[in-house]
């Protein structure tokens, strides 16, 4: 039962980096003040927005792929170390200057529930 609430969540987790991935191949300027730091006015800004926007999609279709193959074990330890991501994010944000509501609220919220996501699948 434990395991299968961690795969559901790691599902609305796929789905949701999915989706942010997505954002900031369509919408870029919006994605990056959402990341919590404004996209920059250079004019090569938009490949690095775009590098993010793959890496998220790529990262929730790696979650996507270990749910399919319904390993528990391989899902909870690719969470687990995924969790780095939303931290680094987070740390990024703060030493941008961005927003602290978007660095601990979004990044750290994110990693918070990566994991116990985690928790849930590996001890589960």
């Amino acid at each position: 039962m434990v395991t299968t609430v961690g795969f559901y969540l790691s599902g609305v987790i796929a789905a949701g980096i999915i989706f942010i991935g997505s954002r900031f191949l369509w919408a870029p300027s919006s994605a990056a003040a959402g990341y919590g730091v404004p996209a920059g006015t250079e004019p090569h800004s938009r490949a690095y927005l775009s590098a993010k926007g793959i890496r998220d999609i790529v990262s929730g279709l790696f979650l996507a792929i270990l749910m399919v193959f319904g390993s528990a074990n391989a899902l909870g330890w690719f969470m687990l170390a995924a969790t780095i991501i939303p931290i680094a994010d987070g740390m990024i944000v703060l030493q941008q200057g961005g927003s602290r509501a978007v660095a601990f609220g979004v990044h750290g919220g994110t990693a918070a529930a990566m994991l116990i996501i985690s928790g849930l699948l590996l001890f589960g």
